[in-house]
C-alpha cells in the first residue's frame, strides 16, 4: 500500500507560487519569441479581435494601393505617348513651314516625310499599352480604379483618341495628308490643322494629367493609413521586448528565491520533527 504524503502549509504555499512563477515565465518566454503580446483570444479577446479587424482592413487597402499604382502607370503611359505625338505634330509644322519655301525635288521629298510622319501618329497611339489598356487610340477605353472596400470611392478615367483619320472612323487628330504643298492656302491649311491638334493635345494631356495627380494622392493616402492601421493593430498586440526582457529577469530571480524558501521549509520542518526522535 502507497504512502501518502503529508505537505505542510508552508510547502504548499511555495510549490503554488512557483507554480504561478514557472506559469509567468513560460508566458513572457513566449512573448519574447513571438513579439507579440496577443497572439490568440485567449490572451485578450478584445484586443485580438480589434487587431485582426484593423490587419485584415490593412491587407485590403494594400490591394487597392496595387491596383492604384497600376493605374498610374496607365495614365502615364498615355501621356508619354501624347507628349510624343506632340512631338510629331511639331515635326510636321516644321516640314510645312519649310515647304513654304521650296521647290521642285525638294517640295517633293517634304511632301513624303510629312505623310510618312502623318502615319506614325495612329502608330505610336495604337502602340500606347499598358497591360491590355489604351487610353489613348480610343474615347470608348475606361479606366476604373476602386479606391476603398467599404465605399463607393472611386474614380474612372475616359480615353482619348489621337490618332489620324486615315480612311476609317476615328475621331481623333484632324490634320490631312500633304497633297499639292506647291500652294501656300494647302500649307497654311495644314499648318491650321496641326496647331489645333496641337490644342487639342494639350487639353486631353491636361485632363489625364489632373487624373494623374488625383491618383497619386489617393496612393499617398493609402499607403499613410495602410501604416496608420498596422501601428495601431499592433500597439494592440505587440509586446514590450524591452518590459517583457526585464519582466523575465525579474521572474527568474523569484523563481530562484521561491525554490530556496522552499528548500528553508523543508529543512525547518526536518530540525523539527528531529527534536522528537
Amino acid at each position: 500500500m502507497a504512502q501518502e504524503v503529508t505537505l505542510s502549509g508552508a510547502i504548499r504555499a511555495n510549490l503554488l507560487s512557483l507554480s504561478n512563477t514557472t506559469s509567468l515565465i513560460e508566458t513572457t518566454q513566449n512573448r519574447l519569441s513571438t513579439g507579440l503580446r496577443v497572439a490568440s483570444p485567449v490572451d485578450d479577446a478584445t484586443a485580438f479581435f480589434q487587431a485582426q479587424s484593423l490587419s485584415d482592413r490593412a491587407v485590403d487597402l494594400d490591394g487597392r494601393k496595387t491596383e492604384i499604382d497600376q493605374a498610374i502607370s496607365s495614365v502615364s503611359t498615355a501621356l508619354e505617348a501624347i507628349e510624343a505625338v506632340d512631338s510629331v505634330l511639331r515635326q510636321l509644322k516644321g516640314l510645312a513651314i519649310q515647304a513654304k519655301s521650296a521647290t521642285g525635288s525638294q517640295l517633293s521629298s517634304i511632301v513624303s516625310q510629312f505623310n510618312e510622319l502623318r502615319t506614325q501618329i495612329t502608330n505610336l497611339a495604337n502602340d500606347a499599352e499598358f497591360q491590355g489598356l489604351n487610353l489613348v487610340n480610343s474615347t470608348a477605353s475606361t479606366l476604373a480604379v476602386e479606391f476603398s472596400t467599404s465605399t463607393s470611392s472611386n474614380l474612372s478615367i475616359s480615353g482619348v483618341d489621337i490618332r489620324i483619320d486615315q480612311g476609317t472612323t476615328v475621331t481623333g487628330l484632324t490634320v490631312t495628308s500633304a497633297a499639292n504643298f506647291s500652294v501656300a492656302a494647302n500649307v497654311d491649311a495644314a499648318i491650321g490643322q496641326i496647331d489645333a491638334d496641337i490644342t487639342t493635345l494639350r487639353g486631353n494631356a491636361s485632363t489625364l494629367g489632373s487624373n494623374v495627380a488625383l491618383l497619386q494622392t489617393r496612393l499617398d493616402f493609402t499607403e499613410s493609413y495602410v501604416n496608420v492601421l498596422q501601428e495601431g493593430a499592433g500597439k494592440l498586440t505587440l509586446a514590450d521586448l524591452n518590459e517583457e526582457g526585464a519582466n523575465l529577469v525579474a521572474l527568474q530571480t523569484r523563481q530562484q528565491l521561491g525554490i530556496q524558501a522552499l528548500a528553508f521549509a523543508g529543512q525547518s520542518e526536518q530540525s523539527v520533527l528531529g527534536l522528537f526522535r
